[in-house]
């Protein structure tokens, strides 16, 4: 049953006899007969009056007096006429007592009636009130047990997404870690081509160790950018969280002080303090949701938290994974590079070493080519002195006189002695120029084995002492997932 409007407010109070029965000063507009008195007295005015008292010629007092005169005279003396035109016949005295009666009769039982009805009435609506006050204060115990029970899992709700939060800062914290320590190594990588770009002559050259250097640049560049990529993803995933947050925590807010007014409201009493009026209040609708929009709202809140939570879970797998990925990427370009250098190494040794035997054997046989251009030399000096004397020879006997002149064998002898010394010191000339360019070419060749030594010296030095020092302080891998 639903009750419209407002309570009227009336104070009631039992009189002080024990009979409740109004005074009759008080009720004798009560007394009034509810029924029509035309029906009771047919042709009268009056039901308990003659028919002859309301005759008259313009129906005032005058005609009922005439009228009781003429009924006067053939009953009573003369002398009391006057006094007697005023006065009932005993029909009228019976029937004004009978209507009386019914009259009476007829308003007590409709107060009897009307004394049952209220009576009941206020027995019903008591027991309406008390009913649908319990009913309100069972439904405010049914609402406050669902903010509890929303209350709570928001709640629940709020707390993974504090640890889920905790747990992205912290993977985005090894991130960025991560992120910094691979500065490092690139600049390493960067500075091992810088100084590789100072060898020096053949040496110069794009083998495998620049290659995988390039490749290690790029590797690391690579990682660096996926983990950008990520921790920009971290980033605004971290909003997001604490977006949701904030609504949670909104919401539970909203939820604990909706839970402590209808707290309140349930602990109120009839004689509870501080209740009052509030006229109207009923009309005022503040709620702006209904119980279906009231859940929806806060199981969407949490829907939404938990949506961003796998989201984020996700992401930080993601994140793990990256990291480990990266980490063992480059120390797979890292040791790979390191493989090259040391082959590289070694390759430049072993040719450092041959350089140093040829420069050893070339040195020698400077020395020996050396002494033998110095012994032939020597040869053309000791042929000089021969030839002189073969030719002073020669010169002496043209000055024999006459048919002395002659060319007998010894002068033969003695020019085929000067022809056969000039030959021999012509050979020895040809063998000695020989010798010399034979020596400035290992001359030469000298100057080349010590210029390629000091190549393959200066690349030594670059690779095993530049770039192997530095590369000794690649960081190690938990370093590069971000643990410390």
């Amino acid at each position: 049953m639903e009750l419209m409007g407002s309570t009227l407010t009336a104070t009631y109070s039992r009189p002080k006899s024990s009979h409740f029965l109004p005074a009759i000063s008080t009720m004798a507009a009560s007394y009034r007969s509810h029924q029509p008195l035309v029906a009771l007295a047919q042709g009268s005015g009056m039901p308990w009056r003659t028919s002859g008292y309301y005759k008259s010629g313009n129906g005032g007092v005058s005609g009922l007096a005439a009228s009781g005169l003429a009924r006067s005279k053939t009953m009573f003396y003369p002398s009391n006429r006057a006094a007697l035109t005023s006065r009932y016949t005993p029909d009228d005295w019976h029937k004004s007592n009978q209507c009386n009666y019914r009259e009476s009769e007829s308003s007590r039982n409709s107060a009897e009636r009307l004394r049952r009805d209220t009576i009941r009435m206020i027995q019903d609506k008591d027991q309406l009130t008390r009913h649908t006050q319990e009913s309100t204060s069972k439904n405010i115990g049914e609402r406050i047990t669902d903010i509890s029970f929303w209350r709570s899992e928001l709640n629940h709700e709020i707390e993974n997404m504090v640890a889920e939060i905790g747990a992205l800062s912290e993977v985005k914290r090894r991130l960025e870690r991560a992120l910094a320590e691979t500065e490092g190594p690139l600049q390493v990588s960067q500075e091992c081509l810088y100084h590789r770009e100072k060898r020096m002559s053949i040496d110069l050259v794009h083998d495998d160790v620049e290659k995988d250097l390039l490749k290690e640049v790029e590797v690391i560049k690579s990682c660096q950018e996926r983990m950008r990529r990520h921790l920009d993803r971290a980033i605004a995933q971290l909003a997001a969280n604490r977006g949701a947050q904030h609504e949670l925590e909104k919401d539970a807010s909203d939820k604990v002080s909706a839970f402590r007014i209808d707290d309140r409201c349930h602990q109120l009493r009839n004689k509870s303090d501080g209740i009052s009026y509030h006229r109207g209040v009923e009309r005022n609708d503040p709620s702006l949701s209904l119980p279906e929009t009231w859940c929806r709202f806060t199981d969407s809140n949490i829907l939404h938290s938990q949506s961003e939570r796998a989201t984020s879970h996700k992401l930080r797998d993601e994140i793990e994974i990256l990291l480990n990925a990266t980490s063992t990427q480059m120390w797979n370009q890292f040791n790979t590079v390191n493989v090259a250098f040391t082959n590289r190494l070694s390759e430049t040794a072993d040719a450092k070493n041959s350089l140093q035997t040829h420069l050893a054997k070339t040195l020698q046989e400077i020395f020996q080519t050396e002494m033998l251009i110095e012994s032939l030399r020597k040869a053309i000096r000791d042929k000089e002195n021969p030839l002189k004397v073969a030719q002073t020879r020669l010169e002496e006997r043209a000055r024999r006189p006459n048919m002395e002149l002659c060319r007998d064998n010894p002068h033969h002898r003695l020019v085929g002695e000067v022809r056969e010394i000039e030959d021999t010191i012509q050979k020895l000339r040809d063998r000695l120029a020989e010798a010399e360019s034979a020596l400035q070419m290992l001359v030469k060749t000298k100057v080349t084995l010590e210029h390629d030594l000091s190549v393959k010296a200066n690349s030594l030095f670059l690779d095993q002492e530049k770039c192997m020092g530095m590369r000794r302080t690649f960081p190690s891998t938990p370093r590069l997932v971000g643990y410390t």
